[in-house]
């Protein structure tokens, strides 16, 4: 083992411990769907989950929860709108995983994922066969709840055991009616919607530009000012309730759907699902 190896600068993680914000609140995440190129789907899940969700998300400063979410081919199946702006085709991207940054940390969290994600690469712990279709940090807009205080919160999203996910992509003409869209789907909307519905709750997030020294495998970040993603959080499998929920699941004008996905969790450690991807 090298000096570099044994040098983990101990005494400034416990200065930087005194500094900056620490609360609990998800200011911030990443969301992102990768497809595993054919053939390469057993490798790709065994690499993720036994390696990279630790080393490359984890274990990472302020990043406080993750999940992994999968799409059958089912579930592949049942997505909207055909034609979309995210996801070419729209069946494209297996597997979704979330995390959530703590609220003021994004910058410092940053700094450490650019860095640590080029110390990876060189070390060959990185899987390339595999496309990212939708990846991107982004900073919490809002959550709505169905039952107002009663239940889990946002923070409690990703280690609460849902049954199930719906990732939807609403883009606007602009800055301005992105806003509007947002307060529409915050106050009216989003309520009237939940209400006796399989979900739980909704987040809402903007989408911020990736640095500039990102990996050169992540595509910049598009409609950075125009969209937004939304998180739905299902007490039931998607299946058992898309029909009458979320078949035709909508935005308020100014919005436009360009993209809904169900997704069930995967089960860590395992291969389950792997052999119904296609």
């Amino acid at each position: 083992m090298s000096d570099d190896d044994n040098d983990t600068r101990s005494e400034e993680y416990a200065r930087l411990a005194a500094v900056g914000p620490y609360g609990v609140r998800p200011g911030h995440a990443l969301i992102t769907m990768v497809e595993p190129h054919p053939g390469h789907e057993y490798a790709y899940n065994r690499w993720y989950e036994d390696d990279h969700y630790y080393a490359g998300a984890m274990a990472m400063p302020w990043i406080y929860a993750g999940r992994r979410w999968v799409a059958t081919r089912d579930l592949q199946l049942l997505r909207h709108p055909e034609k979309s702006a995210v996801a070419a085709p729209v069946t494209a991207g297996c597997y979704l995983s979330t995390y959530w940054i703590t609220e003021g940390r994004y910058d410092d969290h940053m700094k450490w994922t650019v860095a640590i994600n080029k110390r990876l690469n060189r070390d060959g712990r990185v899987h390339q066969a595999r496309t990212h279709v939708f990846t991107a940090f982004q900073d919490h807009a809002a959550t709505v709840y169905r039952d107002g205080a009663a239940g889990p919160r946002d923070h409690h999203a990703l280690d609460h055991p849902y049954a199930g996910l719906i990732l939807q992509v609403i883009d606007t003409e602009g800055p301005r009616e992105r806003a509007e869209l947002l307060e529409r789907l915050r106050t009216h909307h989003l309520p009237r919607r939940l209400a006796g519905s399989p979900a739980a709750m909704v987040t809402l997030f903007r989408p911020t530009p990736l640095p500039g020294d990102r990996m050169t495998y992540v595509k910049q970040v598009e409609a950075v000012d125009t969209r937004l993603t939304l998180l739905w959080f299902l007490e039931q499998d998607p299946r058992t309730c898309w029909a009458d929920h979320f078949a035709t699941l909508d935005a308020p004008a100014p919005g436009r759907v360009e993209l809904v996905a169900p997704f069930i969790p995967t089960v860590p450690g395992t291969d389950r699902y792997v052999d119904q991807l296609r």
